[in-house]
Protein backbone atom coordinates (compact mmCIF):
# COMPACT_ATOMS: atom_id res chain seq x y z
CA UNK A 1 0.00 0.00 0.00
CA UNK A 2 1.12 3.52 -0.77
CA UNK A 3 0.05 4.52 2.75
CA UNK A 4 2.61 2.09 4.19
CA UNK A 5 5.30 4.61 3.31
CA UNK A 6 3.85 6.73 6.12
CA UNK A 7 2.51 4.15 8.56
CA UNK A 8 4.93 1.24 8.21
CA UNK A 9 7.97 0.57 10.34
CA UNK A 10 8.82 0.97 14.00
CA UNK A 11 10.92 4.11 13.79
CA UNK A 12 10.03 7.61 14.96
CA UNK A 13 8.39 8.66 11.69
CA UNK A 14 6.01 5.68 11.65
CA UNK A 15 5.23 6.29 15.30
CA UNK A 16 4.34 9.94 14.68
CA UNK A 17 2.15 9.19 11.67
CA UNK A 18 0.24 6.39 13.39
CA UNK A 19 -0.09 8.08 16.77
CA UNK A 20 -1.62 11.26 15.37
CA UNK A 21 -4.16 9.24 13.38
CA UNK A 22 -5.22 6.94 16.26
CA UNK A 23 -8.42 8.80 16.99
CA UNK A 24 -10.93 5.98 17.14
CA UNK A 25 -9.50 3.90 14.30
CA UNK A 26 -9.33 0.12 14.86
CA UNK A 27 -6.03 -1.44 15.85
CA UNK A 28 -5.53 -2.98 12.43
CA UNK A 29 -6.11 0.31 10.58
CA UNK A 30 -2.40 0.50 9.81
CA UNK A 31 -1.83 -3.19 9.05
CA UNK A 32 -2.27 -3.11 5.28
CA UNK A 33 -5.79 -1.75 5.01
CA UNK A 34 -6.28 0.66 2.07
CA UNK A 35 -6.65 4.24 3.24
CA UNK A 36 -9.20 6.01 1.04
CA UNK A 37 -9.60 9.78 0.85
CA UNK A 38 -13.01 11.19 0.04
CA UNK A 39 -12.40 14.42 -1.85
CA UNK A 40 -15.52 16.18 -0.68
CA UNK A 41 -16.70 19.43 -2.25
CA UNK A 42 -19.63 19.90 0.14
CA UNK A 43 -20.08 23.57 1.06
CA UNK A 44 -22.93 25.80 2.14
CA UNK A 45 -21.59 28.30 -0.39
CA UNK A 46 -21.93 25.72 -3.16
CA UNK A 47 -25.64 25.04 -2.70
CA UNK A 48 -25.69 22.37 -5.41
CA UNK A 49 -23.18 20.35 -3.35
CA UNK A 50 -24.54 20.99 0.13
CA UNK A 51 -25.85 17.40 0.45
CA UNK A 52 -22.49 15.77 -0.22
CA UNK A 53 -21.69 15.34 3.46
CA UNK A 54 -24.56 12.84 3.63
CA UNK A 55 -23.33 11.15 0.46
CA UNK A 56 -19.89 10.94 2.05
CA UNK A 57 -21.23 9.00 5.04
CA UNK A 58 -22.56 6.29 2.74
CA UNK A 59 -19.28 6.18 0.81
CA UNK A 60 -17.57 5.73 4.18
CA UNK A 61 -19.88 2.83 5.03
CA UNK A 62 -18.91 1.08 1.81
CA UNK A 63 -15.20 1.63 2.40
CA UNK A 64 -15.45 0.17 5.92
CA UNK A 65 -17.43 -2.80 4.59
CA UNK A 66 -14.71 -3.59 2.06
CA UNK A 67 -11.94 -3.41 4.63
CA UNK A 68 -10.69 0.09 3.91
CA UNK A 69 -10.21 3.14 6.09
CA UNK A 70 -12.27 6.15 4.90
CA UNK A 71 -10.94 9.67 5.42
CA UNK A 72 -12.87 12.85 4.68
CA UNK A 73 -10.67 15.24 2.69
CA UNK A 74 -12.48 18.57 2.09
CA UNK A 75 -11.69 19.92 -1.36
CA UNK A 76 -11.98 23.42 -2.81
CA UNK A 77 -15.63 23.95 -3.71
CA UNK A 78 -16.85 26.33 -6.38
CA UNK A 79 -20.46 27.48 -6.43
CA UNK A 80 -21.28 28.50 -9.98
CA UNK A 81 -24.00 30.95 -9.00
CA UNK A 82 -22.01 32.76 -6.31
CA UNK A 83 -18.27 32.82 -7.00
CA UNK A 84 -16.93 36.05 -8.49
CA UNK A 85 -15.70 36.99 -10.96
CA UNK A 86 -16.40 33.53 -12.41
CA UNK A 87 -15.99 29.98 -11.12
CA UNK A 88 -13.88 29.11 -14.16
CA UNK A 89 -11.12 31.36 -12.84
CA UNK A 90 -10.74 28.97 -9.91
CA UNK A 91 -11.16 25.58 -11.64
CA UNK A 92 -7.42 25.15 -12.14
CA UNK A 93 -6.69 26.28 -8.60
CA UNK A 94 -9.18 23.74 -7.23
CA UNK A 95 -7.59 21.04 -9.40
CA UNK A 96 -4.09 21.99 -8.28
CA UNK A 97 -5.04 22.06 -4.59
CA UNK A 98 -6.76 18.66 -4.76
CA UNK A 99 -3.87 17.17 -6.75
CA UNK A 100 -1.36 18.25 -4.12
CA UNK A 101 -3.54 17.02 -1.25
CA UNK A 102 -3.85 13.60 -2.86
CA UNK A 103 -0.14 13.41 -3.52
CA UNK A 104 0.94 14.72 -0.11
CA UNK A 105 -1.22 12.48 2.07
CA UNK A 106 -1.01 8.77 3.04
CA UNK A 107 -3.82 7.51 0.86
CA UNK A 108 -4.13 4.58 -1.51
CA UNK A 109 -7.23 5.65 -3.41
CA UNK A 110 -9.69 8.52 -3.64
CA UNK A 111 -13.44 8.93 -4.14
CA UNK A 112 -14.35 12.19 -5.86
CA UNK A 113 -17.60 13.84 -4.74
CA UNK A 114 -18.75 16.64 -7.04
CA UNK A 115 -21.87 18.17 -8.48
CA UNK A 116 -21.79 21.85 -9.42
CA UNK A 117 -20.19 22.71 -12.74
CA UNK A 118 -16.47 23.04 -11.96
CA UNK A 119 -16.21 20.51 -9.13
CA UNK A 120 -16.23 17.28 -11.15
CA UNK A 121 -13.82 18.63 -13.82
CA UNK A 122 -11.36 19.92 -11.22
CA UNK A 123 -11.47 16.64 -9.28
CA UNK A 124 -10.91 14.59 -12.44
CA UNK A 125 -8.02 16.83 -13.47
CA UNK A 126 -6.45 16.32 -10.05
CA UNK A 127 -6.92 12.55 -10.01
CA UNK A 128 -5.54 12.28 -13.52
CA UNK A 129 -2.39 14.13 -12.52
CA UNK A 130 -1.66 11.94 -9.49
CA UNK A 131 -2.96 8.71 -11.06
CA UNK A 132 -3.84 6.60 -8.04
CA UNK A 133 -7.09 4.55 -8.00
CA UNK A 134 -10.07 6.94 -8.15
CA UNK A 135 -13.74 7.05 -8.99
CA UNK A 136 -16.46 9.70 -9.10
CA UNK A 137 -19.81 9.85 -7.30
CA UNK A 138 -21.84 12.60 -9.01
CA UNK A 139 -24.07 14.55 -6.61
CA UNK A 140 -27.03 14.48 -9.00
CA UNK A 141 -29.67 16.97 -10.21
CA UNK A 142 -32.45 18.57 -8.20
CA UNK A 143 -36.10 17.54 -8.60
CA UNK A 144 -38.36 19.46 -10.96
CA UNK A 145 -39.89 22.60 -9.52
CA UNK A 146 -43.14 24.01 -10.87
CA UNK A 147 -44.65 27.48 -10.96
CA UNK A 148 -48.33 28.02 -11.73
CA UNK A 149 -48.50 24.45 -13.04
CA UNK A 150 -45.49 24.75 -15.34
CA UNK A 151 -42.21 22.87 -14.81
CA UNK A 152 -39.22 25.15 -14.35
CA UNK A 153 -35.82 24.42 -15.83
CA UNK A 154 -33.14 25.70 -13.51
CA UNK A 155 -31.03 28.20 -15.43
CA UNK A 156 -32.76 27.89 -18.80
CA UNK A 157 -36.01 29.39 -17.54
CA UNK A 158 -34.11 32.14 -15.74
CA UNK A 159 -32.78 33.29 -19.10
CA UNK A 160 -36.15 32.84 -20.79
CA UNK A 161 -38.26 34.53 -18.14
CA UNK A 162 -35.88 37.43 -17.63
CA UNK A 163 -36.05 38.21 -21.35
CA UNK A 164 -39.85 38.03 -21.18
CA UNK A 165 -39.76 40.63 -18.40
CA UNK A 166 -37.55 42.89 -20.51
CA UNK A 167 -40.00 42.41 -23.41
CA UNK A 168 -42.87 43.32 -21.06
CA UNK A 169 -44.54 39.94 -21.67
CA UNK A 170 -44.20 38.94 -18.00
CA UNK A 171 -44.57 41.10 -14.91
CA UNK A 172 -41.59 41.56 -12.66
CA UNK A 173 -43.72 40.45 -9.70
CA UNK A 174 -44.51 37.09 -11.31
CA UNK A 175 -40.89 36.65 -12.31
CA UNK A 176 -39.78 37.14 -8.71
CA UNK A 177 -42.55 34.81 -7.45
CA UNK A 178 -41.08 32.00 -9.56
CA UNK A 179 -37.79 32.34 -7.67
CA UNK A 180 -39.03 30.39 -4.66
CA UNK A 181 -40.34 27.55 -6.85
CA UNK A 182 -37.35 27.01 -9.12
CA UNK A 183 -35.03 25.28 -6.62
CA UNK A 184 -37.22 22.50 -5.28
CA UNK A 185 -34.66 20.25 -3.60
CA UNK A 186 -31.01 19.50 -3.03
CA UNK A 187 -28.92 18.89 -6.13
CA UNK A 188 -27.53 20.78 -9.11
CA UNK A 189 -29.37 22.28 -12.10
CA UNK A 190 -32.09 20.03 -13.51
CA UNK A 191 -31.52 21.01 -17.13
CA UNK A 192 -28.86 19.49 -19.38
CA UNK A 193 -26.51 22.22 -18.22
CA UNK A 194 -22.86 21.88 -17.36
CA UNK A 195 -23.38 20.14 -14.01
CA UNK A 196 -25.62 17.43 -15.50
CA UNK A 197 -23.35 17.17 -18.51
CA UNK A 198 -20.17 16.68 -16.49
CA UNK A 199 -21.73 14.01 -14.28
CA UNK A 200 -22.63 12.18 -17.47
CA UNK A 201 -19.20 12.85 -18.98
CA UNK A 202 -17.57 11.28 -15.91
CA UNK A 203 -19.60 8.11 -16.49
CA UNK A 204 -18.92 8.16 -20.22
CA UNK A 205 -15.20 8.40 -19.44
CA UNK A 206 -15.57 5.27 -17.30
CA UNK A 207 -14.95 7.00 -13.97
CA UNK A 208 -18.41 6.32 -12.49
CA UNK A 209 -20.00 2.96 -11.76
CA UNK A 210 -22.29 2.52 -14.79
CA UNK A 211 -25.86 3.69 -14.30
CA UNK A 212 -25.29 6.20 -11.50
CA UNK A 213 -24.88 9.51 -13.37
CA UNK A 214 -28.14 11.44 -13.54
CA UNK A 215 -29.64 9.93 -10.39
CA UNK A 216 -31.50 12.81 -8.69
CA UNK A 217 -29.80 14.09 -5.55
CA UNK A 218 -32.79 13.36 -3.24
CA UNK A 219 -33.27 9.83 -4.65
CA UNK A 220 -32.40 7.27 -1.96
CA UNK A 221 -30.75 5.15 -4.64
CA UNK A 222 -27.95 7.72 -4.79
CA UNK A 223 -27.01 6.76 -1.24
CA UNK A 224 -27.10 3.08 -2.19
CA UNK A 225 -24.81 3.80 -5.16
CA UNK A 226 -22.52 5.82 -2.90
CA UNK A 227 -22.08 2.84 -0.60
CA UNK A 228 -21.38 0.60 -3.60
CA UNK A 229 -18.80 3.12 -4.80
CA UNK A 230 -17.11 3.01 -1.40
CA UNK A 231 -16.80 -0.76 -1.68
CA UNK A 232 -15.56 -0.57 -5.23
CA UNK A 233 -12.73 1.90 -4.60
CA UNK A 234 -11.17 -0.53 -2.10
CA UNK A 235 -11.29 -3.28 -4.73
CA UNK A 236 -9.70 -0.92 -7.25
CA UNK A 237 -6.80 -0.29 -4.90
CA UNK A 238 -6.18 -4.03 -4.58
CA UNK A 239 -6.42 -4.38 -8.38
CA UNK A 240 -4.19 -1.35 -9.04
CA UNK A 241 -6.79 0.10 -11.44
CA UNK A 242 -5.87 3.76 -12.06
CA UNK A 243 -7.38 6.68 -14.02
CA UNK A 244 -4.80 6.26 -16.78
CA UNK A 245 -6.00 2.66 -17.26
CA UNK A 246 -9.59 3.80 -17.61
CA UNK A 247 -9.45 7.18 -19.38
CA UNK A 248 -7.79 6.38 -22.70
CA UNK A 249 -8.34 8.09 -26.06
CA UNK A 250 -11.34 5.85 -26.80
CA UNK A 251 -12.93 6.89 -23.50
CA UNK A 252 -12.79 10.54 -24.52
CA UNK A 253 -14.26 9.74 -27.92
CA UNK A 254 -17.08 7.91 -26.12
CA UNK A 255 -17.64 11.02 -24.02
CA UNK A 256 -17.85 13.13 -27.19
CA UNK A 257 -20.48 10.75 -28.62
CA UNK A 258 -22.42 11.02 -25.36
CA UNK A 259 -22.10 14.82 -25.35
CA UNK A 260 -23.78 14.98 -28.74
CA UNK A 261 -26.46 12.40 -27.94
CA UNK A 262 -27.56 14.20 -24.76
CA UNK A 263 -27.29 17.73 -26.17
CA UNK A 264 -24.73 18.55 -23.50
CA UNK A 265 -23.05 21.79 -22.52
CA UNK A 266 -20.36 23.45 -24.63
CA UNK A 267 -18.41 23.81 -21.37
CA UNK A 268 -17.67 20.09 -21.60
CA UNK A 269 -15.31 20.89 -24.46
CA UNK A 270 -12.85 22.87 -22.33
CA UNK A 271 -13.18 20.44 -19.42
CA UNK A 272 -12.59 17.29 -21.48
CA UNK A 273 -9.62 18.92 -23.21
CA UNK A 274 -8.13 19.85 -19.83
CA UNK A 275 -8.63 16.36 -18.34
CA UNK A 276 -7.10 14.76 -21.43
CA UNK A 277 -4.16 17.15 -21.19
CA UNK A 278 -3.45 16.00 -17.65
CA UNK A 279 -3.25 12.39 -18.91
CA UNK A 280 -1.07 13.23 -21.91
CA UNK A 281 -3.81 12.20 -24.34
CA UNK A 282 -3.82 13.97 -27.71
CA UNK A 283 -7.40 15.22 -27.75
CA UNK A 284 -8.17 18.19 -30.00
CA UNK A 285 -11.09 20.33 -31.08
CA UNK A 286 -11.13 18.40 -34.35
CA UNK A 287 -11.99 15.24 -32.39
CA UNK A 288 -15.18 16.90 -31.17
CA UNK A 289 -16.26 17.79 -34.68
CA UNK A 290 -15.09 14.58 -36.35
CA UNK A 291 -16.54 12.25 -33.70
CA UNK A 292 -19.56 14.12 -32.41
CA UNK A 293 -20.94 16.62 -34.88
CA UNK A 294 -23.00 14.09 -36.88
CA UNK A 295 -24.30 12.17 -33.87
CA UNK A 296 -28.10 12.47 -33.51
CA UNK A 297 -29.59 14.32 -30.57
CA UNK A 298 -31.67 11.76 -28.66
CA UNK A 299 -32.37 13.50 -25.36
CA UNK A 300 -35.28 15.92 -25.31
CA UNK A 301 -34.13 18.09 -22.39
CA UNK A 302 -33.82 21.81 -21.87
CA UNK A 303 -32.16 23.85 -23.26
CA UNK A 304 -32.28 21.87 -26.55
CA UNK A 305 -35.67 20.29 -25.76
CA UNK A 306 -38.47 20.45 -23.21
CA UNK A 307 -37.94 17.93 -20.39
CA UNK A 308 -35.70 17.94 -17.30
CA UNK A 309 -33.22 15.62 -15.58
CA UNK A 310 -35.78 13.89 -13.38
CA UNK A 311 -37.55 12.88 -16.61
CA UNK A 312 -34.26 11.72 -18.14
CA UNK A 313 -33.62 9.43 -15.18
CA UNK A 314 -37.10 7.85 -15.23
CA UNK A 315 -36.92 7.43 -19.01
CA UNK A 316 -33.85 5.18 -18.81
CA UNK A 317 -30.93 7.54 -18.37
CA UNK A 318 -27.52 7.43 -19.96
CA UNK A 319 -27.42 3.66 -20.41
CA UNK A 320 -30.51 3.86 -22.62
CA UNK A 321 -28.79 6.53 -24.73
CA UNK A 322 -25.67 4.39 -24.98
CA UNK A 323 -27.72 1.43 -26.18
CA UNK A 324 -29.00 3.51 -29.11
CA UNK A 325 -25.48 4.72 -29.94
CA UNK A 326 -23.58 1.52 -29.18
CA UNK A 327 -22.13 1.14 -32.67
CA UNK A 328 -20.46 4.56 -32.26
CA UNK A 329 -18.76 3.66 -28.96
CA UNK A 330 -15.26 2.25 -28.49
CA UNK A 331 -15.88 -1.32 -27.29
CA UNK A 332 -12.46 -1.55 -25.63
CA UNK A 333 -12.86 1.42 -23.28
CA UNK A 334 -13.45 0.26 -19.71
CA UNK A 335 -15.04 1.63 -16.55
CA UNK A 336 -14.09 1.65 -12.87
CA UNK A 337 -15.50 -1.88 -12.74
CA UNK A 338 -12.68 -2.99 -15.01
CA UNK A 339 -15.17 -4.11 -17.66
CA UNK A 340 -16.08 -2.49 -21.01
CA UNK A 341 -18.40 0.52 -20.96
CA UNK A 342 -20.62 -1.27 -23.46
CA UNK A 343 -21.06 -4.36 -21.28
CA UNK A 344 -24.71 -4.96 -20.37
CA UNK A 345 -26.17 -2.38 -22.76
CA UNK A 346 -28.55 -5.00 -24.13
CA UNK A 347 -30.38 -4.78 -20.79
CA UNK A 348 -30.93 -1.01 -21.05
CA UNK A 349 -34.36 0.26 -22.10
CA UNK A 350 -36.06 3.50 -23.05
CA UNK A 351 -39.16 3.88 -20.89
CA UNK A 352 -40.39 7.18 -22.35
CA UNK A 353 -39.66 7.69 -26.04
CA UNK A 354 -40.53 11.37 -25.93
CA UNK A 355 -37.80 12.06 -23.37
CA UNK A 356 -35.18 9.75 -24.90
CA UNK A 357 -35.70 9.26 -28.60
CA UNK A 358 -34.70 6.21 -30.60
CA UNK A 359 -31.92 6.41 -33.16
CA UNK A 360 -34.55 6.12 -35.89
CA UNK A 361 -36.56 9.10 -34.61
CA UNK A 362 -34.05 11.55 -33.10
CA UNK A 363 -34.85 15.02 -31.85
CA UNK A 364 -32.30 16.30 -34.39
CA UNK A 365 -30.38 14.18 -36.90
CA UNK A 366 -26.98 15.75 -36.19
CA UNK A 367 -26.50 18.13 -33.32
CA UNK A 368 -23.08 17.65 -31.75
CA UNK A 369 -20.68 20.50 -31.10
CA UNK A 370 -19.53 22.13 -34.34
CA UNK A 371 -16.02 23.58 -34.55
CA UNK A 372 -15.63 26.69 -36.68
CA UNK A 373 -12.45 28.15 -38.13
CA UNK A 374 -11.59 31.12 -40.29
CA UNK A 375 -9.84 34.46 -40.12
CA UNK A 376 -11.92 35.38 -37.06
CA UNK A 377 -11.04 32.18 -35.18
CA UNK A 378 -7.73 30.74 -36.44
CA UNK A 379 -7.50 28.28 -33.52
CA UNK A 380 -11.19 27.52 -33.56
CA UNK A 381 -14.52 28.44 -32.02
CA UNK A 382 -17.51 26.29 -31.12
CA UNK A 383 -21.27 26.45 -31.52
CA UNK A 384 -24.02 24.18 -30.26
CA UNK A 385 -26.41 23.80 -33.22
CA UNK A 386 -28.99 21.99 -31.06
CA UNK A 387 -29.54 25.19 -29.07
CA UNK A 388 -29.37 27.56 -32.05
CA UNK A 389 -31.95 28.92 -34.50
CA UNK A 390 -31.78 26.94 -37.73
CA UNK A 391 -32.28 30.04 -39.89
CA UNK A 392 -29.18 31.68 -38.39
CA UNK A 393 -26.74 28.81 -38.88
CA UNK A 394 -25.74 30.40 -42.17
CA UNK A 395 -25.67 34.16 -41.81
CA UNK A 396 -24.00 37.36 -42.96
CA UNK A 397 -24.45 40.56 -41.01
CA UNK A 398 -22.84 43.73 -39.78
CA UNK A 399 -20.90 43.58 -36.54
CA UNK A 400 -21.93 45.54 -33.47
CA UNK A 401 -18.85 45.41 -31.25
CA UNK A 402 -18.68 45.66 -27.47
CA UNK A 403 -15.20 46.02 -25.96
CA UNK A 404 -16.04 44.61 -22.54
CA UNK A 405 -18.92 43.37 -20.43
CA UNK A 406 -19.20 46.85 -18.94
CA UNK A 407 -19.40 48.40 -22.40
CA UNK A 408 -22.08 45.88 -23.36
CA UNK A 409 -24.20 46.60 -20.28
CA UNK A 410 -23.88 50.35 -20.79
CA UNK A 411 -25.10 50.33 -24.41
CA UNK A 412 -27.24 47.27 -25.11
CA UNK A 413 -30.51 48.95 -24.16
CA UNK A 414 -29.76 52.23 -25.94
CA UNK A 415 -32.73 52.88 -28.26
CA UNK A 416 -30.31 54.47 -30.74
CA UNK A 417 -28.05 51.39 -30.93
CA UNK A 418 -27.39 50.81 -34.63
CA UNK A 419 -28.60 47.22 -34.87
CA UNK A 420 -31.31 45.24 -36.61
CA UNK A 421 -32.25 41.56 -36.59
CA UNK A 422 -29.42 40.80 -39.06
CA UNK A 423 -26.69 42.37 -36.94
CA UNK A 424 -24.00 40.21 -35.34
CA UNK A 425 -23.30 41.06 -31.70
CA UNK A 426 -19.62 40.73 -30.78
CA UNK A 427 -18.38 40.81 -27.20
CA UNK A 428 -14.63 40.59 -26.57
CA UNK A 429 -12.25 40.73 -23.64
CA UNK A 430 -14.02 37.74 -22.06
CA UNK A 431 -11.48 34.99 -22.69
CA UNK A 432 -9.30 33.18 -20.16
CA UNK A 433 -6.76 36.01 -19.94
CA UNK A 434 -8.99 38.94 -20.80
CA UNK A 435 -11.57 38.77 -18.05
CA UNK A 436 -9.88 36.73 -16.43
CA UNK A 437 -11.47 33.31 -16.20
CA UNK A 438 -13.65 33.19 -19.31
CA UNK A 439 -17.09 34.07 -17.86
CA UNK A 440 -20.43 32.73 -19.07
CA UNK A 441 -21.50 35.88 -20.91
CA UNK A 442 -21.46 34.79 -24.55
CA UNK A 443 -25.25 34.39 -24.73
CA UNK A 444 -25.73 38.15 -24.61
CA UNK A 445 -29.23 39.44 -23.87
CA UNK A 446 -31.01 40.87 -26.89
CA UNK A 447 -30.86 44.63 -27.48
CA UNK A 448 -33.98 46.21 -26.02
CA UNK A 449 -35.04 47.61 -29.39
CA UNK A 450 -34.90 44.06 -30.85
CA UNK A 451 -36.94 42.61 -27.97
CA UNK A 452 -39.56 45.26 -28.58
CA UNK A 453 -39.76 44.06 -32.20
CA UNK A 454 -40.25 40.45 -31.08
CA UNK A 455 -36.72 39.26 -31.91
CA UNK A 456 -35.56 36.52 -29.56
CA UNK A 457 -32.32 35.37 -31.20
CA UNK A 458 -29.42 36.93 -33.08
CA UNK A 459 -25.96 35.69 -34.00
CA UNK A 460 -23.63 36.39 -31.10
CA UNK A 461 -19.86 35.88 -31.04
CA UNK A 462 -17.60 35.96 -27.99
CA UNK A 463 -14.27 34.72 -26.64
CA UNK A 464 -16.01 33.73 -23.41
CA UNK A 465 -18.28 30.83 -22.49
CA UNK A 466 -21.99 30.40 -21.90
CA UNK A 467 -23.95 28.47 -19.33
CA UNK A 468 -24.86 24.96 -20.34
CA UNK A 469 -28.42 25.92 -19.47
CA UNK A 470 -28.42 28.72 -22.07
CA UNK A 471 -29.59 28.68 -25.67
CA UNK A 472 -29.35 30.71 -28.86
CA UNK A 473 -27.14 31.09 -31.92
CA UNK A 474 -23.99 31.74 -29.97
CA UNK A 475 -20.44 31.28 -31.27
CA UNK A 476 -18.12 31.04 -28.28
CA UNK A 477 -14.64 29.99 -27.10
CA UNK A 478 -13.16 32.03 -29.96
CA UNK A 479 -9.41 31.36 -30.00
CA UNK A 480 -7.09 33.09 -29.77
CA UNK A 481 -9.05 35.45 -27.56
CA UNK A 482 -8.77 39.20 -28.01
CA UNK A 483 -6.45 39.54 -24.99
CA UNK A 484 -4.06 37.00 -26.51
CA UNK A 485 -3.80 38.94 -29.76
CA UNK A 486 -6.61 37.17 -31.57
CA UNK A 487 -8.35 38.83 -34.55
CA UNK A 488 -11.53 39.23 -32.49
CA UNK A 489 -9.75 42.23 -30.96
CA UNK A 490 -9.51 43.86 -34.40
CA UNK A 491 -13.14 43.71 -35.50
CA UNK A 492 -14.81 47.09 -35.99
CA UNK A 493 -18.50 47.92 -35.81
CA UNK A 494 -19.86 47.75 -39.34
CA UNK A 495 -17.54 44.97 -40.55
CA UNK A 496 -19.42 42.14 -42.21
CA UNK A 497 -19.26 38.80 -40.40
CA UNK A 498 -19.93 35.53 -42.21
CA UNK A 499 -21.04 32.42 -40.31
CA UNK A 500 -21.56 29.09 -42.04
CA UNK A 501 -21.98 26.23 -39.58
CA UNK A 502 -22.41 23.59 -42.28
CA UNK A 503 -19.12 24.70 -43.88
CA UNK A 504 -17.57 25.12 -40.39
CA UNK A 505 -16.39 28.65 -41.14
CA UNK A 506 -16.34 31.96 -39.26
CA UNK A 507 -14.89 34.91 -41.11
CA UNK A 508 -14.68 38.68 -41.15
CA UNK A 509 -15.05 40.15 -44.64
CA UNK A 510 -11.85 42.16 -44.45
CA UNK A 511 -8.72 41.49 -46.47
CA UNK A 512 -5.74 39.92 -44.78
CA UNK A 513 -3.70 43.05 -45.45
CA UNK A 514 -6.29 45.38 -43.93
CA UNK A 515 -6.73 43.12 -40.91
CA UNK A 516 -2.95 42.92 -40.39
CA UNK A 517 -2.73 46.70 -40.46
CA UNK A 518 -5.24 47.14 -37.67
CA UNK A 519 -4.39 47.38 -33.98
CA UNK A 520 -6.75 46.92 -31.02
CA UNK A 521 -8.37 50.17 -29.99
CA UNK A 522 -7.71 51.75 -26.61
CA UNK A 523 -11.11 50.74 -25.19
CA UNK A 524 -10.46 47.10 -26.04
CA UNK A 525 -7.04 47.01 -24.39
CA UNK A 526 -8.27 48.97 -21.36
CA UNK A 527 -10.94 46.32 -20.84
CA UNK A 528 -8.45 43.46 -20.43
CA UNK A 529 -7.82 42.13 -16.93
CA UNK A 530 -4.77 43.43 -15.14
CA UNK A 531 -3.60 41.88 -11.91
CA UNK A 532 -0.35 42.40 -10.02
CA UNK A 533 -0.58 39.65 -7.44
CA UNK A 534 -2.03 36.39 -6.24
CA UNK A 535 -3.84 33.69 -8.12
CA UNK A 536 -5.18 36.04 -10.78
CA UNK A 537 -1.67 37.07 -11.83
CA UNK A 538 -0.50 33.44 -11.90
CA UNK A 539 -3.58 32.53 -13.91
CA UNK A 540 -3.24 35.34 -16.46
CA UNK A 541 0.47 34.63 -16.94
CA UNK A 542 0.05 30.88 -17.48
CA UNK A 543 -3.47 30.04 -18.67
CA UNK A 544 -3.71 28.49 -22.12
CA UNK A 545 -6.38 29.13 -24.71
CA UNK A 546 -9.81 27.54 -25.04
CA UNK A 547 -8.77 25.22 -27.87
CA UNK A 548 -6.54 23.31 -25.42
CA UNK A 549 -8.82 23.44 -22.37
CA UNK A 550 -7.72 26.59 -20.49
CA UNK A 551 -5.41 24.72 -18.13
CA UNK A 552 -2.23 26.31 -16.80
CA UNK A 553 0.73 25.56 -19.02
CA UNK A 554 2.83 24.09 -16.19
CA UNK A 555 0.10 21.65 -15.12
CA UNK A 556 -0.26 19.79 -18.40
CA UNK A 557 0.72 16.13 -18.19
CA UNK A 558 0.59 13.61 -15.38
CA UNK A 559 3.25 13.94 -12.69
CA UNK A 560 2.43 10.81 -10.70
CA UNK A 561 1.79 9.96 -7.11
CA UNK A 562 5.16 10.71 -5.53
CA UNK A 563 5.98 13.82 -3.53
CA UNK A 564 9.30 15.46 -4.33
CA UNK A 565 10.85 15.08 -0.86
CA UNK A 566 9.98 13.14 2.25
CA UNK A 567 9.17 15.01 5.45
CA UNK A 568 10.58 14.52 8.93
Amino acid sequence: MRSAHWYGGKDRDGFIHRAWMRRGLPKDAFDGRPHIAIANTASDLTPCNSHLNEVMEYVKNGIWEAGGVPLNMPAVSLGETLVRPTAMLWRNMAAMATEELIRANPIDGVVLLGGCDKTIPSLLMAASSVDIPALVVPGGPMLTGTFQGTPLGCGTDVFRLSEEVRAKKLSEAKFLDSESAMIRSRGHCNTMGTASTMGIMAEALGMVIPGIAGTPAPDSRLLQYSQESGRRIVEMVHEGLKPSDIMVKGSFLNAIVALAGIGGSTNAVVHLLAIAGRLGIDLTLDDFDRTGSRVPLLVNLQPAGKYLMEDFHRAGGLRAVFKELEDLLDPKAITVLGTPLVKGLSEAEIYDTDVIRSRKEPLQPSAGIAVLRGNLAPLGAVIKPAAASANLLKHRGKAMVFDSIEDFKARINDPNLDVDENSVLILRGCGPKGYPGMPEVSNMPMPQKMLDKGVRDMVRICDGRMSGTAYGTVVLHVAPEAAAGGPLGLVQTGDFIELDVEARTLNIDVSDADLAARKPNTATVDGFAKSARGWQKLYIDHVMQADTGCDLDFLVGSSGEHISRESH
